[in-house]
């Protein structure tokens, strides 16, 4: 697994780090060219082998030279990459003028992200309009020796990488390297204000104040803390239990079939249960194949969620699954404790992936 985790975004993993002061009168004191001090740590390995591209023909460093280059790594369930998008593209949107490129490299973790429908999908919901190129068989991330989701470099004018960031946070130091290499690249002050993007729903940073729960695979190849009676049997059918479950563990009732990636729900009735300590929890599924709906039901301790509902569900815990992406069933609106989530599966077929958490 090598999405950050939320553990770790208290300490965002930034290589290249300066002390950066950009002022607008602090290169007009000398008559010398603004230089960043952001050291240099190798070329621009390019984005060879990409699958396709959206929003642009494929660009090479060669196209790119003279710009400001930022790429970002990320698939679309990713919780991490959905909570940085809204800077991503605020950048996009505030420097693009200033001599900035934004690329987005579209690294699947799971077989449905390597989807180019699914990709689309979520490049329309998540309203990006820089160019992205879609990397299904990884090759764009290991040219790059790219090792997490979201990652974020920042490349210099010259084609030379000059900072990078693994993980979500971190955004002012990151929009003050994106003005240091902007300045040096145009021999002159930028804006030095910072970006405060809206966020909605998921995408709300996470509050790891209160934060005792960490993701969660369903499919046996990476599941933790699974604590149904009975074994799993690998891609077969198999009818299972839960009782009571100890803080961040899970289990699945009724007929399910666990393969390597997801647990397939069977006829409806199916349930998944997880005991959580976290402000606001999201599940990773989808409906089983295109065109289908599944409604899901969604109880917290037993009872309707409320105010406590997600922005993917309603007070009453009604809710609809559709594409194959994150939804956001619990947001608790006052202090946050121990909650156990049980979401019941009121059409068969669903497809259930991950328990992420923020």
């Amino acid at each position: 697994m090598n999405r950050y985790s939320l553990a770790a975004l208290a300490i965002v993993a930034a290589f290249g780090v300066a002390t950066l002061s950009i002022t607008a009168g602090s290169h007009a004191a000398t008559s010398a060219p603004y230089r960043s001090d952001l050291p240099v740590q190798g070329a621009m390995p390019g984005f060879d082998g990409a699958a396709t591209w959206l929003n642009s023909a494929p660009l090479t460093p060669a196209q790119l030279r003279g710009k400001v280059v930022l790429v970002d790594f990320w698939t679309y369930s990713c919780i991490n990459c959905i909570r940085t998008m809204p800077y991503v593209r605020a950048w996009h949107d505030k420097y693009r003028g200033q001599g900035l490129a934004v690329v987005g490299v579209h690294t699947p973790e799971f077989k449905f992200e390597a989807d180019q429908d699914n990709v689309n999908a979520a490049v329309a919901r998540f309203r990006i309009d820089f160019p992205v190129a879609l990397d299904s068989d990884q090759r764009i991330w290991q040219a790059w020796r790219n090792r997490a989701w979201p990652a974020l470099y920042l490349v210099d004018a010259n084609g030379r990488i000059r900072y990078r960031q693994l993980g979500e946070g971190g955004y002012d130091k990151l929009e003050r390297a994106i003005q240091s290499l902007l300045a040096e690249a145009r021999g002159g002050p930028v804006d030095t204000t910072l970006a405060a993007p809206p966020m909605h729903a998921e995408q709300l940073a996470p509050d790891l104040r209160q934060l005792d729960s960490s993701e969660t695979y369903v499919g046996y190849s990476q599941a933790t803390n699974f604590h149904s009676p009975e074994p799993v049997r690998p891609g077969m059918p198999q009818q299972y239990s839960v009782g009571a479950l100890a803080l961040n563990q899970w289990g699945l009732s009724g007929p399910w079939t666990v393969n390597a990636e997801s647990a397939v729900a069977g006829p409806a009735g199916s349930g998944i249960v997880h005991q959580f300590s976290a402000r606001d929890l999201h599940l990773v599924m989808g409906s089983g194949a295109r065109g289908r709906q599944v409604r899901i039901k969604v109880t917290l301790d037993g009872r309707a969620p409320g105010a406590d509902h997600g922005a993917d569900i309603d007070a009453d815990g009604n809710g609809l699954v559709t594409d194959t992406r994150l939804y956001q069933l619990v947001r608790q609106s006052g202090s946050v404790r121990q909650r156990r989530i049980d979401v019941r599966f009121l059409d068969n077929g669903a497809d259930v992936y991950a328990f992420t958490f923020g």
